[in-house]
């Protein structure tokens, strides 16, 4: 097959659409199956099974408002506990996360972010939130009892093109209650630049700051 035979069959299928595929499991290394899922429940995520028969125990667990859940038991994976680095969970306010963190007997790392867009040296890190990317920039980690590693990114707004502007949702009501109180002070700056009239439309401009922030659009102004 050609090159251009390829880039013919590319287009065509671009032109009927794709197949679905959403990322359901990611599957995690650890030393000891009960002692990781007392853990992750101690966080507030989900369990959606346990199966121990014949030898064999697996155990899937949910963080809050993922579509995405997490897999460890025997004769999963080959990786050593521990070797996972980086695990990215999203979260829309890395301050009230890192609270529930420390509330729920977890030791995070300080808020931290990275000089430019790069983490691959850990090194780099810098304390405190971001100061030029208030979303993608602000940082925080902790691990599990095996030592693997997540890292919590705030993102508030996501870049062009990474959502379907017809499939906004929010994972939780606490998302929902920041994006609120980000439309909201957004609309206050908004009420000022309009001469200090109230907007008796206020519901519907809410409704455009918030969609437009989690599709990665243009802000009303």
């Amino acid at each position: 097959m050609t090159t251009a035979t390829r880039s013919e069959d590319a287009a065509t299928g671009a032109r009927v659409g794709q197949v679905d595929m959403k990322l359901e499991v990611i599957t995690i290394p650890v030393s000891n199956i009960d002692r990781a899922r007392e853990f992750y429940e101690s966080l507030g995520w989900r369990l959606d099974a346990d199966f121990d028969k014949g030898g064999e125990h697996v155990v899937q667990v949910t963080p809050p408002g993922s579509p995405c859940s997490v897999h460890f038991g025997t004769g999963l994976t080959t990786a050593k506990p521990g070797s996972p680095l980086g695990i990215l969970l999203i979260v829309s306010d890395i301050k009230a996360a890192r609270d529930e963190l420390v509330r729920r007997g977890v030791e995070p790392s300080e808020v931290f972010h990275f000089p430019g867009f790069s983490r691959v040296d850990r090194a780099a890190r810098l304390s405190g939130p971001s100061p030029d990317f208030p979303s993608y920039g602000t940082f925080l980690s902790f691990q599990d009892p095996d030592g693997n590693e997540w890292l919590l990114q705030e993102v508030t707004a996501r870049l062009p093109g990474r959502i379907d502007p017809g499939a906004i949702s929010f994972g939780s009501a606490s998302d929902l209650a920041s994006a609120f109180r980000r439309a909201e002070a957004a609309h206050g700056e908004h009420e000022k630049r309009t001469g200090g009239v109230r907007d008796v439309n206020w519901p519907e401009w809410y409704a455009e700051y918030m969609i437009a922030e989690q599709a990665g659009r243009e802000l009303p102004l």
